[in-house]
Formats: structure tokens, C-alpha cells, sequence
């Protein structure tokens, strides 16, 4: 049930993350507004929403680890190539990486997690 629940979360986030990187700049969600710290606070974003779609999906589907790294960092990487085809939006190598690095670290946590359960049901 759990798993269930948890990858419709992610699914429910990488859909969310395609709208916000497809979508025109003006549809685009923000969490700040303009100001001196958007800047920095963008890879935060970045870096945080593919840190948690790929904490997701690994806890969603724990097995299927290519899987889970083609869709996370493949998604990445796509995601930021078509948007050379929106009007109001530029693909930068510096974004790619800053999501590429947040999907790593989203799913090695996630290993690790499960790793540590796994160690603490056999203490038990």
C-alpha cells in the first residue's frame, strides 16, 4: 500500500516537474518572488525537485534501479533540451547539471534509506 501511495507521488511530481520546465516563464510556478536571493533560490529549486522525484521513485521502485536513473536523470536531461523549442525559455547546460546532480542525490539517499532498514529489521 505504501509503495503504492509512493509512486503515485512520483509520478504526481514528475508530471508537476514538466509543467513547470515546459510551461511559458509567465506559467512557470515560483516559490520566491524577484529579488536578490531568486537567483541562488532557483537551484535550490533545480536541485530539489529532481532530488525528490529521485528519492521517489527509488523508494517506489527499489528493484528496478536503471529504471529509476533513466527516467530521473533521462528526464533531466530531455526535459531541458525541448526547452530550446519554447518560445521564452533557454536549455543551459548549468541547469542540467544542477537537476542531474539533485536526481543522484535524491536516489542514493533513497538506497541508503533502505539500506538502513533493511540493517534495522535485523537487529530486530
Amino acid at each position: 500500500m505504501i509503495q503504492r501511495l509512493t509512486a503515485a507521488t512520483a509520478w504526481a511530481c514528475l508530471i508537476f516537474i514538466i509543467y513547470a520546465t515546459l510551461s511559458s516563464i509567465d506559467a512557470r510556478p515560483e516559490l520566491i518572488g524577484p529579488g536578490f536571493w531568486k537567483g541562488s533560490f532557483t537551484v535550490i529549486e533545480r536541485f530539489g525537485a529532481y532530488a525528490l522525484l529521485g528519492l521517489l521513485f527509488y523508494l517506489a521502485y527499489p528493484n528496478q534501479v536503471a529504471f529509476v536513473c533513466l527516467l530521473v536523470l533521462g528526464s533531466a536531461v530531455i526535459l531541458e533540451l525541448l526547452q530550446i523549442v519554447i518560445p521564452d525559455r533557454d536549455a543551459r547546460v548549468v541547469d542540467a547539471l544542477e537537476k542531474l546532480a539533485g536526481g543522484a542525490a535524491g536516489i542514493l539517499t533513497a538506497r541508503k534509506i533502505l539500506a538502513l532498514t533493511v540493517v534495522q529489521r535485523q537487529k530486530l
